[in-house]
């Protein structure tokens, strides 16, 4: 028969319902007294775990930092007074991980000496949200199936995601994302960045850089989740609670990251103007193309100055002059490029004219100047 621990009720802390007062004492404010202070206790307590979480947090994320810059001197081999450097504080850091972990023991035991009390035993007990701490490795997916799961989120998510991104103070973007976990992924993130680059392209400067502010925002929890190898939905609180503190070091790596990004969005998107205008001006020259597949446009800024002048004045007396001023082999062969371009069109009522026909109508043209 299995047997049941009941050693953990042995020391419970009943202080607000004993009935053993002495008489004159007011047994009411008694009990106030005491219950107020076990929840100063336990507020107290509470500080204390947090105060711990958020300097193990920010310990855990400067050994990671300082592990990757280490990593990548080592990659390119690097002998330098800076690699030193890193490499004493990645001692230093080391030794720290250690009076962390001693801390976390302490403050462990100090809860489970911690007796239980009525605030503590009475728990709503069907109310919990559960989160892996270690999700399991993501399948790795091609380029197309990576879009069609981006464009899937986007569809069912895309006035929840724009709302998140006109969000403009941390406690409403927390509570937001806190009531819609579903939106603290990748995907998010993506939807945001092109969005950026949208509003950019249309000249809607503030817009934009307002929605930068929130893609890194949405950029460190999930960057957050990845040093810590924990869900990013579980990483929503700590980031908030950081980013609201004001740390100096943490809010100028916020700051810069987000300039850069602005500064990555201008680019793309003026790279964007550039290709569509390049792309335009392509489909139009493409449309004034001649019979012979020349450009006018190019053909009448390589033509010699005195005969782009007749062609400019639409002068044909003018031109037989200009021609016989040239030697004919250059003069045929600028008359060929301008027929091939359509700025001559050497017989304009027949529009059936063969390649041999316009041969012998350059030839005829070149007899009549002379």
């Amino acid at each position: 028969m299995t047997t049941i621990n009941y050693s953990k009720w042995d020391h419970i802390e009943i202080s607000d319902d004993e009935d053993d007062t002495h008489p004159n004492i007011d047994t009411a404010s008694l009990y106030r007294w005491k219950h107020d202070a076990r929840l100063e206790r336990m507020a107290q307590a509470q500080q204390k775990k947090e105060s711990f979480e958020k300097g193990y947090l920010s310990h855990k994320q400067k050994l990671e930092e300082v592990k990757r810059k280490l990593k990548e001197a080592d990659a390119k081999r690097e002998l330098s007074a800076d690699l030193e450097k890193l490499k004493i504080e990645m001692s230093d850091l080391e030794k720290q991980e250690a009076e962390w972990k001693k801390k976390e023991e302490e403050l462990m035991k100090e809860e489970k000496l911690t007796p239980l009390n009525i605030d503590t035993i009475c728990k709503e007990g069907m109310s919990k949200t559960l989160i892996n701490k270690a999700p399991p490795p993501p399948k790795q997916l091609t380029d197309e199936e990576k879009a069609d799961r981006q464009k899937i989120f986007v569809d069912k998510h895309k006035s929840e995601i724009k709302k998140y991104g006109m969000m403009q103070k941390y406690e409403d973007s927390q509570q937001y994302l806190s009531d819609n976990l579903h939106l603290v992924c990748e995907e998010t993130a993506n939807y945001l960045v092109l969005w950026c680059i949208d509003l950019e392209i249309e000249e809607k400067h503030d817009l934009m850089n307002h929605v930068s502010h929130q893609v890194i925002v949405m950029q460190f929890i999930l960057e957050l989740a990845k040093s810590l190898e924990r869900d990013p939905r579980s990483c929503v609180r700590a980031f908030f609670s950081r980013i609201k503190i004001g740390e100096k070091q943490y809010q100028d790596a916020f700051n810069d990251e987000l300039e850069a990004f602005k500064s990555r969005i201008r680019s793309r998107a003026k790279a964007k103007i550039d290709e569509a205008v390049k792309e335009y001006e392509e489909e139009e020259r493409k449309k004034r193309l001649g019979p012979g597949g020349l450009d006018p446009v190019d053909v009448m800024e390589t033509l010699p100055e005195t005969l782009r002048e007749c062609f400019e004045k639409q002068d044909i007396e003018l031109l037989k002059t200009r021609i016989l001023e040239i030697p004919k082999e250059e003069a045929e062969y600028h008359i060929k490029r301008c027929i091939d371009s359509g700025l001559w069109v050497p017989n304009p009522n027949d529009k059936n004219i063969t390649q041999d026909d316009q041969d012998e109508e350059e030839e005829e043209f070149y007899e009549a100047v002379e």
